[in-house]
């Protein structure tokens, strides 16, 4: 690192207007490369979403500044979930603008990652590296970490979508309608079906993690509560399909997906699930065209619906297969001993 630059911890909650400014302008950057069709995270919808991290995440950035501390050159992010689960992880991210890579500014930021995940007796770094920025699978090859889970973000163009598709979708779930009931729910959870929907929502702990050292993770209705006041803070709009059983009321399960206004061409869709034991009767299905009917009919603007596979997800594959996704973007999840990057960090000063 050139002498005058200078890493500085970044004050989450009460930095200066400037100072989230140029984080703002770096992490667009860096964005850019990855998503260059994308517009912009407004510098308000940034402040949002750091005013408003949940307690038990407990986060720590580091910016390494220009010689006018007036531009962000590379920010590194440390991550701690406060949770019953998962205590030996600690989860990162470094990103260095391209002028000034292999420069050891990242070596330099791991090095306070490092200390932070030790210091809270963490063992384990994850991270997530993306095709379009080779750097990043460089960096953590380097380190000699493991490829933990190898994926990608597919994407459905809405105008090819076979609408006659969604419609043989529908009426196989309307088929099953005596059994099972199809609701919505738009905006926060109801609060009189919040510990149902906590338990709802670990179906997520049924996606494949591959190889990586995680444990499953178990949500209080709390912790959901933070997590959408995240959501909100930054804009997004959440909509939520879910089904239940008629007979007993309990969730057989759900799809959601997210909508920001700051982006309205592109529709995230985050986790479908069913439970294991009322799977392969069309149901997932059902709800997916149940909500990209509702897109189609309310939120004409939607021309991209965006999802993120772990390439061994094979039934999800299927049903996005199906419905038209492609490869926008692959993705990699990385683990690394702190033991191992310790012995690089000494290996490179």
């Amino acid at each position: 690192m050139q002498p005058s630059m200078q890493i500085h911890s970044f004050d989450i909650k009460n930095a200066a207007q400037a100072d989230y400014t140029a984080l703002n302008r770096h992490i667009n950057l860096i964005r850019h490369e990855r998503q260059p069709d994308d517009p912009p995270i407004p510098l308000k919808e940034s402040i949002q979403e750091l005013h408003n991290i949940p307690s038990f995440v407990d986060v720590s950035i580091w910016c390494v500044w220009d010689t006018n501390h007036h531009t962000i050159i590379a920010e590194a992010l440390t991550q701690l979930l406060r949770t019953e689960d998962n205590q030996h992880l600690a989860q990162f991210d470094i990103s260095v603008q391209p002028a000034y890579r292999r420069q050891g500014l990242a070596r330099q930021l791991l090095a306070l990652i490092t200390e932070t995940a030790r210091a809270d007796h963490r063992r384990l770094l994850l991270t997530q590296t993306f095709d379009r920025i080779p750097a990043g699978d460089a960096f953590m090859t380097r380190l000699g970490s493991k490829r933990g889970l190898e994926a990608h973000v597919n994407q459905l163009c809405v105008a090819d979508l076979d609408l006659r598709l969604l419609d043989k979708w529908m009426e196989r779930g309307l088929s099953h309608a005596s059994e099972f009931e199809l609701g919505l729910w738009e905006g926060p959870y109801p609060e009189a079906q919040l510990t149902a929907v906590a338990q709802l929502v670990e179906l997520t702990n049924q996606q494949p993690f591959g190889d990586l050292e995680i444990e499953d993770v178990h949500m209080t209705p709390d912790q959901l509560r933070q997590s959408e006041q995240l959501l909100f803070a930054r804009g997004g709009q959440r909509w939520t399909f879910y089904i239940t059983q008629r007979a007993t009321g309990k969730f057989v399960g759900y799809s959601e997906t997210i909508w920001n206004p700051n982006r309205p061409e592109i529709l995230t869709q985050d986790m479908t699930g069913v439970f294991p034991e009322y799977r392969h009767q069309g149901l997932g299905r059902w709800m997916k065209a149940a909500m990209l009917d509702k897109v189609l009919k309310e939120r004409p603007q939607v021309k991209y619906v965006r999802t993120g596979n772990a390439d061994s997800n094979a039934a999800m594959l299927k049903i996005n297969n199906e419905l038209g996704f492609k490869h926008y973007m692959a993705n990699t999840l990385w683990q690394v001993e702190i033991d191992k990057v310790l012995a690089y960090l000494g290996e490179t000063k």
